[in-house]
C-alpha cells in the first residue's frame, strides 16, 4: 500500500524554508567572502599607510639611527609592532612579532631599497607585514591578520545572526501562509468528501486566492446541481413505479378474474383486448426506458453517412402521411426540390423525428394539421448552407410559455399535462433530446403557426466525405 502523499501546505513551507535558507547561504557566502576580503585589504592599505609615515619620519633629521628609534617609538604608541634593521642587517626590536616577520628575505630586499608588503603565515598564525627602506636600513611593520580585521569580524557574526534569524523568520512566515492558503482547499475537500457519502446541504464559503475561490464555486454549484438533478431522479422513479404498476395492476386483475372464471366467455374478447393494451402500453414504456438507459451509455451507436434529407423527409412522411389519415387527422410535408445533402445517423435522427411526430400525434384533434418542414439557415462563404432545419408543428393544444424550457425535461410535462390530455411515458422527448445531442444537434420547443406546439432540430451540415450516392 502506498503512503499518503504529503500534505500541500507541507510541500510549500518545505520549498519555501529551501529557498530561504539557499538564499542565505548564497548570500552569505558572498557577504562574508567580500566583507572578509575588504576587510582585509583595507587593514592592509592601512599597515601600509603607517609604513609610508613611519618611512618617512625615520629619514627626518641629522642623525638617520635616531629617527629610526623615534619612529619605532611612534608605531608601539599605537599598537603596531615594529622592528628595525640597521646597515649591517641585524633586526631589533620589542615586538617578537615583528621580529619574527623581518626573514632574511625581507631584510635583504629592504636593504636592497625595495618595498615588501605581504601576508605570511608567521608562529602559526597569519600577519600582515609591510617593510619599509631608511637611511638607518629599514623599518618592518607587522600586525596580526585576526587583531587587523576584528572589525570585519564583527560584522561577519551580524550578518551571520541576521541571516539566521530572517532564515527562522521566513520559514515561520511560511508556515502561517502556507497555512492559510492550504485552509480552504482542506475545507473544499472535506466538503467533496461528504457529497461523496450523500449529503447534499454542502455549500463551501468561497476564500482565499481566485483560483481556490473558483474551485469552491465550482463545487458549489455541483452540490447544487446534484441535489437537484437526484431529486429529480427521485420524482421520476416515483413517477415510473406508478406508471409501470397501473398496467400491471390491470393485466394482474384481469388474469386473476379469467383464473377464477369471473368473466364470461362473451366478455374473454373485451377483457383479451384491454389486456393486450395495458401489455402494449407496458412495453412501451420499458421501451422508452431502455432507450434513455442506452442514450446514456457509451455503448450508444452513432453511425454516420452521408444522406440527403429532402429523399429521407419523404420517406418518413409516406409512414406518417398514413398514420395521420387513419386518425383523421391532416398529414403535410415541406420540403426543398433539389436533393439536400447532410452527414448524420439516418436511423437515429428518424428515431428523433418520429418521437416528435408520435407526440404530435397523440394530441392533434381530428382534421388539425401536423407538418413536417425541412430548410436551412445561415450560410456559408460559399454561399452553402450552414444548419439544416427539421420542423415538426401541430394544431394541437400547444405549450404555455412556461413549458418551454423544461419540455425536454423527464416527466415534467407529464406531470402537468396527466389527466387534462392525453400523454405518453413522460420520456419521449427526453429521449428526442438525447437522440439530437448524440448527434450533434439541438432541439427546441416553441408555439407553432398552426396553434399548436412546435420542435426544431438544428443540424449542424458537415461537407459530405465523397460523391454522395441516393
Amino acid at each position: 500500500m502506498s503512503a499518503r502523499p504529503r500534505p500541500l501546505a507541507y510541500r510549500i513551507a518545505l520549498l519555501a524554508a529551501a529557498v530561504s535558507v539557499l538564499t542565505a547561504v548564497v548570500g552569505g557566502v558572498i557577504s562574508i567572502g567580500l566583507i572578509r576580503h575588504t576587510s582585509q585589504q583595507s587593514a592592509q592599505k592601512t599597515l601600509a599607510k603607517l609604513a609610508d609615515a613611519a618611512q618617512a619620519a625615520a629619514n627626518e633629521g641629522a642623525s638617520a639611527q635616531a629617527s629610526q628609534l623615534r619612529a619605532r617609538q611612534e608605531l608601539l604608541a599605537v599598537n603596531v609592532q615594529v622592528a628595525t634593521i640597521n646597515q649591517r642587517g641585524v633586526v631589533a626590536g620589542r615586538g617578537k612579532l615583528a621580529v619574527a616577520a623581518a626573514t632574511p628575505e625581507v631584510v635583504d630586499a629592504l636593504l636592497a631599497g625595495e618595498t615588501v608588503s605581504m601576508t605570511k603565515r608567521v608562529g602559526g598564525q597569519l600577519v600582515l607585514i609591510e617593510g619599509r627602506p631608511t637611511n638607518a636600513g629599514g623599518l618592518v611593520l607587522a600586525q596580526r591578520r585576526a587583531d587587523a580585521v576584528a572589525v570585519g569580524d564583527r560584522a561577519v557574526r551580524l550578518i551571520l545572526v541576521a541571516l539566521g534569524g530572517a532564515v527562522v523568520l521566513s520559514i515561520g512566515l511560511s508556515l502561517l501562509v502556507t497555512w492559510r492558503l492550504a485552509r480552504p482547499l482542506r475545507r473544499t475537500a472535506q466538503a467533496a468528501h461528504q457529497l461523496a457519502v450523500g449529503r447534499r446541504d454542502i455549500l463551501v464559503e468561497p476564500e482565499g486566492p481566485a483560483e481556490m475561490v473558483d474551485v469552491a464555486i465550482a463545487l458549489n454549484v455541483l452540490s447544487t446541481n446534484l441535489a437537484t438533478s437526484e431529486s429529480r431522479q427521485r420524482e421520476f422513479l416515483l413517477a415510473v413505479s406508478h406508471d409501470l404498476r397501473t398496467p400491471l395492476t390491470a393485466i394482474s386483475g384481469y388474469a386473476e378474474s379469467l383464473v377464477d372464471g369471473v368473466v364470461t366467455d362473451t366478455e374473454v374478447p373485451r377483457v383479451a383486448g384491454v389486456m393486450l393494451e395495458e401489455a402494449r402500453r407496458l412495453e412501451r414504456m420499458i421501451a422508452d426506458l431502455l432507450d434513455l438507459a442506452r442514450l446514456d451509455s457509451a455503448e450508444f451507436q452513432v453511425d454516420l453517412i452521408d444522406v440527403d434529407l429532402t429523399g429521407w423527409a419523404h420517406a418518413a412522411a409516406e409512414v406518417w402521411r398514413s398514420r395521420c389519415a387513419a386518425n383523421g387527422v391532416r398529414f403535410s410535408l415541406q420540403a426543398p426540390p433539389a436533393p439536400f445533402w447532410v452527414r448524420t445517423d439516418p436511423a437515429r435522427l428518424r428515431q428523433a423525428i418520429d418521437g416528435l411526430l408520435e407526440n404530435a400525434l397523440r394530441v392533434t384533434p381530428v382534421d388539425a394539421p401536423i407538418l413536417l418542414a425541412l430548410g436551412s439557415s445561415g450560410r456559408a462563404a460559399d454561399g452553402a448552407p450552414v444548419v439544416a432545419v427539421i420542423e415538426v408543428r401541430d394544431g394541437g393544444p400547444g405549450l404555455r410559455d412556461e413549458d418551454l424550457p423544461v419540455a425536454f425535461d423527464r416527466s415534467v410535462l407529464y406531470e402537468r399535462y396527466r389527466g387534462v390530455r392525453q400523454v405518453g411515458t413522460g420520456l419521449g422527448l427526453a429521449i428526442v433530446k438525447g437522440l439530437a445531442t448524440r448527434l450533434g444537434a439541438q432541439v427546441t420547443a416553441g408555439h407553432a403557426p398552426e396553434g399548436g406546439a412546435q420542435f426544431t432540430v438544428w443540424l449542424p451540415i458537415t461537407p459530405v466525405t465523397g460523391t454522395p450516392t441516393p
